[in-house]
């Protein structure tokens, strides 16, 4: 059968903290004395390995983006944001590089519908020693209706979903000069669309780094609860409205471009 399937360790899930749906419990990332199996800092931002391994057989990793707990990607000032791309980038490329994982998986959760547990912003990495590449995503997955395009990086909607309804793609030529910054850009404005102004009530979010044929790609979508033809059947829905959403972020964001 072509999947990638994996053991998930529930006696270790039940002991990970909650802080999305119970906000009266205390914050791990927020004591920074607790912090344990620090790899490397930039500023504010901390990259450790996870206390909850929970995937047997692979290496998981936690990227905290700063010190404040009830903030997010739209709060960022724009230096930070290009920042913590950066160092997203770099530790993703070191682990890459390491030899040790046929693929290293990078990703953020957000919000009780995400797959998260912690309220405070991270992103997660997870490095998988066994694992078919192939099967990690498909070049059409990342092409569509283009919204933006600015130093060799587009944005679009996808018009070939994993899942189905709205996917939002940063597709980068390269990765030199102002692009990663761009890229940052992007993913930042996808967020805030996503959260302040998208016509669906949303609080939960997707993003998805991938890395194939020698270049990346990164996937944002709003999380509501997965269409049942989808689970049952693997029949992906594409939004008849892409062209209103695309208008839209167009006025918002880029009217003076």
């Amino acid at each position: 059968m072509d999947i990638n399937l994996m053991n998930f360790d529930i006696s270790i899930g039940r002991q990970k903290p909650e802080t999305i749906r119970h906000q009266e419990n205390a914050c791990p990332f927020c004591d920074r004395s607790q912090l344990t199996g620090i790899l490397a800092t930039e500023g504010d931002m901390i990259f450790l390995r996870n206390k909850y391994n929970v995937i047997e057989g692979a290496d998981q990793f936690v990227l905290i983006e700063g010190r404040a707990c009830h903030s997010d990607m739209p709060d960022y000032t724009k230096e930070h944001m290009h920042a913590l791309i950066r160092f997203g980038l770099r530790m993703w490329q070191e682990l890459r590089d390491s030899g040790r994982y046929e693929a290293v998986l990078f990703f953020k959760n957000y919000g009780p519908f995400s797959g998260g547990t912690i309220r405070h912003p991270h992103m997660q990495l997870v490095g998988l020693p066994h694992v078919r590449r192939e099967l990690l995503c498909l070049p059409e997955e990342f092409g569509g209706p283009v919204i933006a395009e600015r130093d060799g990086v587009t944005l679009n909607v996808s018009a070939v979903p994993r899942v189905g309804f709205w996917e939002f793609n940063v597709v980068p030529e390269t990765l030199t000069g102002k692009a990663i910054d761009t890229l940052a850009d992007f993913i930042q404005i996808t967020v805030d669309y996503l959260s302040r102004h998208f016509f669906t009530s949303t609080n939960s979010y997707n993003i998805f780094f991938y890395e194939f044929d020698g270049r990346i790609a990164v996937k944002l979508l709003p999380r509501f609860a997965t269409p049942p033809i989808y689970v049952g059947y693997g029949i992906r829905f594409r939004p008849s409205s892409l062209t209103s959403v695309i208008n839209e972020m167009q006025k918002l964001y880029f009217a003076k471009e």
